[in-house]
């Protein structure tokens, strides 16, 4: 029988913990490394194994770094970097964010007077549950290329770098970054890919799922696994993530009637500069005639 909870108006129903409080509280159990590596290998297409988890804060040095607050950070078997961010706030400078961490990781994972063909490889993995830019899909991939401005050809690598630093493309030498844009997915999973992200969108898993850690996930990630004082934290959590919805719902409403507003001011503005009547600028605008006047 299903676990449901009305949380400001929405039903969340699941037997599972969803996977931001995993991130947090389970997942970095060492017994749990598979739930982990099992959604990384789907996503990046390869088999991930996970040697060890690094500082999680990211050695911060001053106030300022508090945001690159990290959820997880993960070496693999190659000691390729990946860093994961579960964000459920809508934060405006996210991209400039993702670009802060990697690049704060490949410096401090170097040691002082190595060359910089020591640079480690690192993967930016962002799980956001907000509207992050403009587009259709919900999961994107961004990497680093050189496309010359004449020809328009790709900056390729040497024979010899190729074999030197074991990668095909000068992408592979550069971080990557994914987003997962879950909240926009709403549609049957039909990939193992989807089968993760469906379950990241609604922290529910289906029966027929078959993607790569998901099995772990229904073993390990169980409310009913939890404690009571966990699940009262928990359920603490899923409210907390409904008051968070609803802000940046009142946040963008009221930014849209801000604009709108703007938007009859300068109409009203130019109008009044054109020499139209005020009480044609004040059917044509919205505005009264004292706010016209004012302008």
């Amino acid at each position: 029988m299903k676990t449901e909870i009305e949380k400001g108006g929405e039903q969340m129903a699941s037997n599972y913990i969803r996977f931001d409080w995993a991130m947090k509280r389970l997942l970095r159990n060492k017994a749990n490394f598979a739930v982990l590596e099992g959604f990384l290998t789907t996503l990046l297409g390869e088999s991930i194994l996970i040697q060890r988890l690094l500082e999680s804060e990211s050695n911060q040095e001053d106030e300022y770094d508090k945001y690159n607050r990290v959820d997880l950070l993960a070496e693999n078997s190659k000691g390729e970097l990946i860093l994961i961010e579960v964000q459920n706030n809508n934060e405006y400078a996210y991209f400039q964010r993702m670009l802060f961490g990697t690049s704060k990781l490949v410096t401090e994972y170097i040691n002082r007077g190595e060359g910089y063909d020591k640079v480690r490889k690192v993967y930016s993995v962002n799980i956001v549950y907000f509207s992050l830019g403009s587009g259709k899909d919900v999961v994107y991939h961004g990497k680093t290329e050189f496309r010359g401005i004449h020809q328009g050809d790709v900056l390729e690598l040497t024979p010899f770098q190729k074999q030197t630093f074991k990668v095909d493309t000068v992408s592979q030498l550069y971080p990557e970054y994914y987003i997962l844009k879950v909240n926009d997915f709403n549609q049957v999973a039909r990939s193992p890919l989807e089968e993760w992200i469906y379950y990241l969108n609604t922290g529910d898993i289906p029966d027929n799922a078959t993607a790569p850690g998901l099995n772990e996930a229904r073993q390990r990630l169980k409310l009913d696994r939890m404690t009571k004082e966990e699940l009262n934290a928990y359920y603490r959590h899923l409210d907390n993530i409904v008051i968070l919805r609803d802000n940046i719902f009142t946040e963008r409403a009221e930014g849209r009637a801000e604009g709108e507003r703007n938007k009859q001011i300068e109409i009203a503005r130019n109008l009044k500069k054109a020499g139209v009547s005020i009480d044609v600028i004040s059917q044509s605008s919205g505005l009264t005639v004292d706010e016209i006047e004012k302008l």
